[in-house]
């Protein structure tokens, strides 16, 4: 599939854009990261597919014990009224 687009400045930057269509080839959605290079005179662009790291249940909740000590130590300072100039 070929598709003309044409180069235009915005700010200090040359512009073109990609439409959905090919997008859609791509399996990439807008603000993708996509590498460029230069072959033999073409222009090139490859998505780069990150992988974003799936948490476990249990990745998620270490240190909840940790945390909910830390919460019961300092219990104090967040009871009471106020004893100078704070916000109530």
């Amino acid at each position: 599939m070929a598709v003309v687009s044409k180069i235009r400045r915005q700010g200090g930057a040359a512009v073109m854009t990609i439409p959905p269509a090919l997008l859609k080839l791509m399996h990439v959605e807008v603000g993708a990261q996509v590498s460029l290079s230069v072959a033999e005179g073409e222009l090139i662009a490859r998505p780069i597919h990150s992988q974003r790291k799936r948490y476990s249940l249990a990745e998620l909740l270490q240190g909840v014990d940790a945390m909910a000590e830390l919460n019961a130590e300092t219990e104090w300072a967040r009871e009471g009224t106020p004893v100078g100039r704070e916000i109530s």
